[in-house]
């Protein structure tokens, strides 16, 4: 199979998954906005086209397009403790961190 037509194969598999991705959010993803909303929106931007209150603090936006959603469940479980300088330390259960994850996945399919 040459490259081309290797590309054109894996765009076509993966194009009902970006579909879903970008579409209405899942149970969970509507969940885990919830939770960035009141956990994180006091500094973040959470949402599609808002802007973060705090300069320093990125939006959740760009933190999906930039780390694989999936990348970031164990920092969620012990705690973030990087990010803008006055960021507390938040630890999350498996339930919330499935959630955030979800609205991570479909933020950062937008």
């Amino acid at each position: 199979m040459t490259p081309r037509l290797l590309v054109v194969v894996l765009v076509l598999a993966t194009a009902p998954f970006a579909a879903l991705a970008s579409g209405p959010m899942s149970d969970a993803a509507t969940q885990g906005q919830a939770i960035v909303r009141n956990a994180c929106g006091s500094c973040h931007a959470t949402e599609t086209n808002d802007a973060s209150i705090d300069p320093g603090a990125q939006p959740f936006r760009d933190i999906a397009k930039l780390y694989p959603p999936e990348d970031l469940s164990e920092s969620l479980a012990e705690g973030i403790d990087t990010g803008h300088p006055e960021m507390p330390e938040y630890v999350f259960e498996p339930d919330a961190i499935g959630a955030i994850i979800a609205y991570l996945e479909w933020l950062g399919a937008q």
